[in-house]
């Protein structure tokens, strides 16, 4: 391999790993971590969604479950009906 040619394909891998770069927006991710109230900015609010969307899911999840508990009641299984019952009575004395 003579001068040229290895020029020539160090160019081609330079070249190659700029492509690999701005896929990974490498440029645009060294500029946020020379912010760091921006990326501290940006990790608070993803965060606080982080924590509404967990919030809201869970209650959603709750009140299902509790709504098919008291179905289950109705049903008058003699063992997991006295249960059941005892624990939707606790969490409507506590609502």
């Amino acid at each position: 391999m003579n001068n040229e040619e290895l020029a020539k394909f160090i160019e081609k891998k330079l070249d190659d790993m700029g492509i690999v770069m701005e896929k990974l927006k490498l440029v645009d991710y060294m500029e946020l971590l020379q912010s760091p109230w921006r990326l501290f900015w940006l990790n608070f609010i993803g965060g606080v969604y982080r924590g509404l969307g967990m919030a809201v899911g869970f209650t959603i999840l709750g009140a299902i479950v509790i709504y098919f508990l008291q179905k289950l009641v109705t049903l008058n299984i003699p063992v997991i009906g006295n249960v059941i019952a005892q624990i939707v009575k606790i969490v409507q004395q506590n609502l």
